[in-house]
């Protein structure tokens, strides 16, 4: 009697913590994707911070384009004579370094704004592959479910059979080892649940414990472009190598504006002259120049930091191609992988499986085939659909990864 109250106890419990993947919704009232986007865009902190980033890059511009700030120039002098000087001074750097430090400015300006594409992306594809997991263990905790109701009705007819002499103790020894171990599994994706959960909610920028629906269905979505326009698009599109690029493009600029940093810059200063003792007016008009006598140990580094610069933005630029390169290669063979196997399991062997289970329901009933039989027919039906549905889950993944890489869909 203790055994059969603990068997109650657990079996409410399994009840309770599928009780959310059982309620009926429909597809609208379900979590939506799109509107998850959408919040995540609008809220998701790690965009809002790039976001900043590209706004405060590209406020340099003007400034390093603007001449200094002019100075005002104040004298007074009592000896011998009493006289006044006031006037404006205004430093001017040779010509085009000015547009050079804004060039250099704009480039970095555009590799920020490139980041923050790539980062926005980044946010949505983590985004999409949390969802899907979610969707995963949902569909995983239907599965599990249904087969621990068939598990408690298989329990049930062999309990009959052995109570009449036709089956095996060991029979319901079985099936209850076995409800227990589907118990453990719900336990699991319960607890992937809750860690989606805040995983979702993080992005968001909600509290981790607030709640979420259940996820729509999915459906396995065809390539928009083949294997060879991917790869094209990684080289046209590409955020992350867009912003590589600029910072090349840069690396350019900086040099040449380290070249013009041999030439010398000037100051113009114009004073009103004023001579109380003699009570006479006059003016004063001064050039200086800013010699770069020490460019051997100034002007000359500065050059060789720029090119040292420059050369490892382009192997920077290198790395990450290649680096994306072989992700769209990885991801395009998981897509593969996942279209043959959800083709293979959806057509062939979960149809199978379910005549395989229903012939052994048959046959078990009438004393044709063992126990061991007909549970070893419902696991195997039971592993089939739970890996469907984590292909399906895979192949959408691999999607979002690669919409993350050029930035459209694939």
């Amino acid at each position: 009697m203790r055994q059969r109250g603990v068997w109650i106890v657990i079996l409410k419990l399994a009840w309770m913590a599928v009780a959310v993947a059982q309620e009926p919704q429909s597809e609208e009232q379900r979590l939506s994707l799109h509107r998850l986007v959408d919040e995540a865009l609008a809220n998701n902190p790690d965009i809002q911070a790039a976001q900043q980033r590209f706004e405060a890059a590209s406020a340099v511009i003007p400034q390093v384009q603007t001449l200094p700030d002019p100075k005002v120039n104040l004298l007074y002098r009592n000896v011998p004579d009493r006289e006044g000087m006031y006037g404006l001074s205004q430093e001017i750097p040779f010509p085009g370094k000015l547009g050079l430090r804004g060039e250099v400015a704009s480039k970095e300006a555009e590799r920020a704004e490139q980041e923050y594409q790539a980062i926005r992306l980044n946010v949505i594809a983590r985004l999409k592959e949390a969802y899907f997991d979610l969707h995963l263990v949902y569909k995983s905790l239907e599965v599990v479910q249904k087969n621990r109701v068939l598990l408690v009705n298989f329990e049930k007819t062999a309990k009959a059979r052995y109570a009449v002499g036709q089956g095996a103790q060991q029979d319901v020894f079985r099936a209850q080892a076995e409800i227990s171990r589907l118990l453990q599994r719900i336990a699991v994706f319960e607890q992937q649940g809750r860690s989606l959960r805040a995983e979702i909610n993080r992005i968001l920028r909600r509290p981790p414990a607030d709640p979420l629906g259940i996820p729509q269905e999915i459906q396995v979505t065809p390539l928009a472009h083949g294997p060879t326009e991917i790869e094209g698009l990684v080289e046209q599109a590409a955020p992350l190598l867009r912003a590589q690029v600029k910072g090349v493009e840069r690396g350019d600029k900086a040099i040449a504006l380290a070249k013009r940093d041999y030439f010398p810059d000037f100051e113009l200063s114009a004073n009103g002259v004023r001579n109380e003792t003699l009570k006479q007016d006059g003016y004063q008009a001064m050039l200086s120049i800013k010699v770069p006598l020490y460019y051997a140990t100034k002007q000359r580094y500065g050059v060789k930091e720029a090119v040292a610069g420059r050369e490892a933005a382009f192997q920077d630029l290198w790395a990450t191609k290649q680096e994306l390169l072989f992700r769209v290669q990885d991801n395009l063979a998981r897509l593969t992988r996942a279209e043959e196997l959800v083709r293979l399991l959806s057509e062939a062997l979960i149809p199978q499986a379910r005549l395989t289970l229903a012939s052994a329901q048959a046959n078990y009933s009438v004393g044709k085939v063992d126990f061991l039989t007909l549970l070893n027919s419902l696991l195997t039906l039971q592993e089939n659909e739970i890996e469907l549905h984590g292909e399906m889950t895979e192949h959408e993944k691999a999607l979002a990864r690669l919409e993350e890489i050029i930035g459209e869909r694939p």
